[in-house]
Formats: structure tokens, C-alpha cells, sequence
């Protein structure tokens, strides 16, 4: 799978996702996922950000399209599965 999706952050949410990192209360999860994020806007290759935020390859790409799709929002919120 290919990086499909080209991150653009607004100033907002750049504010947004820098205060959920600063959170030292917020679960490691949804630091990591916005560590992504940032990097990703940055315009690092995928393998940078993966090895910065800690993560593997195909997560990077996993939360760049949930954030396309549903902003930061998206990003708090795990994905239902069925029992």
C-alpha cells in the first residue's frame, strides 16, 4: 500500500493536535496519532514517520486517511468492531 493521501493541516488543527500532545494525561495512542500527523505535514517520508512516532508503515498511512476523512476528530476515536 502506497502513501495515497497528502496531509494538509490547518492552523486550527495544528493547534489541536499540538495541545494533545503536550497532554501528558492523554493515552499514548492519541499522542502517537497526532505525532503522525505533524510529521506527516511536514512532508517526511512515510518510513521517517513511522520511526519518529514509533509506529509501523501501514499505521501511518491507516490514521493519514482516517484524518483526511474525518479530521482530528477521527483520530480520537477508535473504530467500532464487531464482537
Amino acid at each position: 500500500m502506497a502513501q495515497t493521501v497528502s496531509v494538509i493541516v490547518g492552523s486550527a488543527d495544528r493547534t489541536r493536535l499540538s495541545a494533545i500532545i503536550g497532554d501528558r494525561n492523554r493515552p499514548l495512542k492519541h499522542t502517537q496519532r497526532a505525532t503522525i500527523i505533524l510529521l506527516s505535514a511536514e512532508r517526511l517520508p512515510v518510513l521517517e514517520v513511522a520511526r519518529r512516532a514509533g509506529v509501523s508503515r501501514p499505521a501511518v498511512w491507516r490514521w493519514q486517511q482516517r484524518y483526511a476523512e474525518q479530521g482530528v476528530d477521527g483520530l480520537l476515536r477508535d473504530k467500532t468492531r464487531p464482537p
